[in-house]
């Protein structure tokens, strides 16, 4: 296999590229008879459709059914997106878009500016926090989703849209034109310093852009004092698989394989390894994961687990181990397909099986696993075989045939309240609590986020008021000991009170995303975060990794 070093890769293996051709040697592709066969019967049946059924039909409508009923007969992660959402999807891994550099969310029917982008349009034009956008360009935006909202605001840079607000704390209504400007989607997120040692930051998706967004947070937090880092991946979805390979750059010793990717086209078949001169490479990092963790987060894990780079905690991950790349259609509308299939260092394929054209079984059966890999770890270890065993550098054993299995794996606590978290009723109770107490609450801490974090405590009378909020949504608590059922949600008054200080963090955690959003929230939903609380205490176990691992750099340094 072909080694490449220093990310010098050919474009194909690039999770989504681009403006990549379908058409490319088409020609070719139809010289053999079979598939100019079948090519003639779907061109013959769709002009068939369109001319002789009993009513009218809309071509374009016809010709979307027929690539989606192509696609459903692939792999699950091989998808069509129809161009009106070709755009979005393009945004979300470019890492930026026209707009007027807002937060916002939609509590009830009317949007809520929880804050306004530092030096961004929105701010500069005197929008606040707490502002309620009520029209776009003369048409309401009472009542529509956030989608519409967002798809309003959205557009080319250097043009103009006009908003109006109601600001609640004056009881008055301003409007706006606000000139978009290119705003940059943050997938970096909520980097701070734990304690005097301990940094913390977590990436939500993979962007073009993120490894730049990575780099400078571990630059700021390596200013603060930091000696280790939590990196959190719970919830990412994957993306822009060159940024992963970068930032496990950062982590690892040079000439480290990364990431090893296999497929039909020559050009897939592709070894791609770290080079020298990453930031991070002799700190202790632990790695939080979770069944929303997929595909460029576990090439990266995956990478980090085989070398022992770092301490992986959390849940199974997701298992996406196939690589897509985006064909335009013509109409802006994208084939999104799979063309490759990624393997982590020591070989481990991290795709969960599956049967094409069955998707519905698919992430039935892998959520199933999952669960399996949670609730009932020993017996999921003694279901895997014996061929699917990998050894890391270091000869732990690591497991192939479907998502990254956690070094240390973060049970459930099934005496916990986790209906309340599983269901939101903690946010959704945050937010109507905001919505009352809201001209309060920004008067008095608006302009003290680090007040706020450090004293700010719900009163007695909020917490009485979130278990009435949460009996009013299905949850009963009871006096009687024999009456508890946790599946039904009926919990002891005892275990309640137990865990008030717990629903009493994640509601302030809450109410601090509300007021300043989530740079603020991030550290205190952490203190209520059981496995970010178990990882803090697994340092040995990461820092005898990276005892290791710069051992083994040494090592390599002198042989060379």
């Amino acid at each position: 296999m072909k080694r490449l070093s220093k990310y010098h890769i050919l474009p194909a293996v690039f999770l989504i590229a681009f403006g990549a051709v379908l058409g490319v040697q088409l020609d070719a592709y139809l010289s053999d008879d079979d598939l100019e066969k079948q090519f003639s019967k779907m061109r013959q049946a769709f002009i068939r459709i369109n001319q002789s059924y009993v009513d009218p039909v809309k071509a374009p409508n016809v010709a979307e059914e027929g690539v989606k009923g192509m696609v459903s007969s692939l792999d699950p992660h091989s998808t069509y997106i129809p161009a009106d959402r070709a755009e979005d999807v393009k945004d979300q891994y470019q890492g930026s878009f026209g707009g007027i550099g807002i937060v916002f969310e939609v509590p009830n029917d009317t949007a809520r500016v929880i804050s306004p982008l530092a030096g961004g349009p929105s701010e500069e034009a005197g929008v606040m926090a707490g502002d309620r956008i009520v029209e776009i360009e003369d048409s309401s935006a009472i009542g529509i989703s956030s989608s519409e909202i967002q798809n309003r605001l959205k557009g080319e840079v250097d043009t103009k849209v006009q908003m109006t607000v109601y600001r609640p704390t004056v009881g008055e209504r301003s409007t706006f034109t606000i000139t978009r400007e290119k705003i940059e989607t943050q997938s970096v997120r909520s980097p701070y310093m734990v304690n005097e040692e301990t940094g913390y930051m977590s990436i939500n998706r993979f962007t073009m852009k993120t490894h730049d967004e990575f780099r400078q947070a571990a630059k700021t937090l390596l200013d603060k004092g930091m000696e280790r880092l939590v990196l959190d991946l719970r919830g990412n979805p994957g993306g822009v698989m060159r940024s992963s390979w970068q930032i496990a750059n950062e982590m690892l010793s040079g000439d480290m394989t990364i990431v090893k990717t296999k497929g039909r086209s020559e050009q897939m078949n592709q070894t791609i390894s770290a080079k020298s001169g990453g930031l991070l490479r002799k700190k202790p990092v632990i790695v939080l994961v979770n069944r929303g963790s997929a595909s460029a987060s576990e090439i990266l894990t995956g990478a980090l687990q085989d070398h022992d780079r770092a301490f992986i905690v959390g849940r199974r991950t997701f298992g996406k181990g196939l690589i897509q790349k985006q064909f335009d259609l013509g109409d802006e509308s994208v084939l999104q397909m799979t063309v490759g299939r990624y393997y982590t260092p020591v070989g481990r394929l991290i795709q969960s099986p599956y049967e094409r054209g069955h998707r519905k079984n698919y992430y039935k059966e892998k959520f199933s696993t999952i669960n399996q890999a949670t609730y009932h770890l020993k017996e999921y270890r003694e279901s895997i075989p014996d061929s699917l065993a990998y050894k890391t550098d270091h000869g732990r054993t690591v497991f192939g045939g479907g998502g990254i299995l956690p070094d240390y794996v973060v049970q459930p606590d099934t005496t916990a309240l986790t209906f309340l978290v599983q269901s939101g009723l903690d946010y959704a109770f945050a937010r109507k609590w905001f919505t009352t107490h809201e001209t309060e609450l920004r008067s008095t801490w608006q302009e003290r986020p680090e007040e706020f974090q450090a004293s700010f405590e719900p009163s007695s009378e909020m917490m009485d008021s979130f278990w009435s909020f949460a009996e009013k949504n299905g949850v009963t608590i009871t006096q009687d000991p024999d009456s508890v059922d946790m599946s039904e949600q009926i919990y002891a008054r005892a275990t309640a009170r137990e865990k008030q200080d717990f629903v009493a963090t994640r509601v302030k955690g809450y109410l601090a995303r509300l007021l300043y959003g989530r740079g603020v929230a991030r550290p205190i939903l952490n203190k209520a975060d059981p496995a970010f609380q178990e990882a803090l205490s697994l340092w040995p176990s990461s820092r005898e990794l990276a005892a290791y691992h710069s051992t083994k750099q040494s090592s390599t340094a002198k042989q060379n």
